[in-house]
């Protein structure tokens, strides 16, 4: 089982916990971890990612054994212990202001 930290304001729309688990068969990326997450939770759908190209929206991060994944392409591995479920895929939302 994948596990996924999601930030408050996604946590309140999907009407879940701080974190969900996730079954996915095959390679463990950040592509099929958003696909199965969206596939749960419809109601996630285009709140992570743009509808039509899937790309990371605006004020999103994704982190990993404290990596910053959020630049890193949504099809190469993601780390063993994520794929193990030893740490969890951290979703964020990142703060702008000034």
């Amino acid at each position: 089982m994948i596990r996924v930290v999601l930030p408050f304001h996604l946590r309140n729309l999907a009407k879940q916990n701080k974190e969900v688990q996730l079954q996915i068969d095959g390679p463990i990326t950040q592509r099929s971890v958003l696909d199965a997450l969206e596939a749960a939770y419809p109601m996630l759908r285009g709140t992570i990612r743009d509808h039509t190209t899937l790309k990371r929206r605006d004020f999103i991060r994704f982190f990993a054994d404290g990596q910053d994944l959020s630049h890193v392409s949504p099809d190469d591995p993601l780390p063993e212990s994520v794929a193990t479920g030893a740490a969890p895929f951290r979703i964020i939302g990142a703060m702008a202001g000034g």
